[in-house]
């Protein structure tokens, strides 16, 4: 049993970058399908798909390397919001990552969403991970 499934989720994604994976497979859930559209949408990975199964799903996901230099889109997958310590931010104290150059993902009310998102909705939420 894990009892961050969101860390775990990102550990996976860092180590098939770390070992020069194209291709991670993570259990799936709801809050890992979001946050895996989000970096989709931001260019961080280059496709993904939902496999279902017997039990709870599988989530594949391609992972984005630039062909000349042969390094990852993500260079930094870091949790902010851990089970023992929950993160809250208010629309005015949502952070800036790299001064704006990375993404800070969100859970909302409203869904999970980047600070950006986050900032334009008016909105704030609990601060879930870092990436850059």
């Amino acid at each position: 049993m894990v009892t961050d499934p969101i860390a775990d989720y990102l550990t996976r994604v860092r180590n098939a970058i770390k070992a020069n994976h194209r291709i991670v497979e993570v259990p799936a859930s709801n809050i890992k399908k979001e946050i895996t559209k989000v970096l989709m949408d931001k260019g961080y990975i280059q496709n993904f798909k939902f496999v279902e199964d017997d039990k709870q799903g599988v989530i594949k996901i391609a992972l984005k390397y630039n062909a000349v230099t042969k390094k990852n889109a993500i260079l930094s997958l870091e949790r902010i919001s851990k089970p023992g310590l929950r993160k809250y931010a208010h629309v005015e104290k949502i952070p800036r990552v790299l001064n704006g150059l990375g993404v800070a993902i969100i859970s909302t009310s409203r869904g999970v969403m980047t600070d950006k998102e986050a900032r334009t909705q008016n909105i704030g939420g609990e601060v879930l991970c870092y990436v850059y």
